[in-house]
């Protein structure tokens, strides 16, 4: 039997040492509907690349609004909390680098900001809706990315 490869032998090493490394998917934002009766916005995400995969999972209802309003580019009358934040992170200089969706517990998805500021980088954990609507509310639309899991696999993602 041949020796396996440097790259056979490191994935190995990786995947027994327990430290295999996440892969993501860039995600684009197709929508974000209520579906009368339910009282939950269902969000749409669907891979940017074949084989263009869906996740659909739902959001409160505050957040679909939000939601809307940042894949329309419109501003409420009002700033909502979405728009304060990205304000905030604007004027301290920090950027949104991308929003990670990284895991799931029966229906709820976990994810996290990526953020880049003169003092460095921080990784925030946050809602999923949250870091999306942050994610389009930035100057230029921060990219989503999916943990290829939560497309391959059913059930928990840790």
């Amino acid at each position: 039997m041949p020796d396996p490869s440097p790259s056979d032998a490191s994935q190995a090493d990786a995947q027994t040492a327990g430290t295999e490394k996440a892969v993501f998917r860039v995600m684009d934002v197709v929508s974000a509907t209520l579906h009368l009766p339910d009282q939950y916005p269902l969000v749409t995400l669907q891979e940017a690349e074949p084989p263009l995969r869906v996740l659909t999972f739902r959001i409160g209802l505050a957040e679909g609004v939000a939601l809307g309003y940042a894949m329309r580019g419109l501003s409420a009358p009002r700033p909502l909390t979405h728009d304060l934040f990205t304000t905030v992170l604007q004027r301290l200089g920090a950027d949104v680098v991308a929003v990670r969706l990284i895991g799931r517990q029966g229906t709820t998805y976990t994810a996290e900001l990526d953020l880049m500021s003169s003092r460095g980088r921080e990784v925030v954990p946050c809602r999923p809706s949250d870091g999306l609507v942050l994610a389009l509310r930035q100057p230029v639309a921060a990219p989503v990315l999916a943990d290829l899991r939560l497309l391959t696999e059913s059930g928990d993602v840790a």
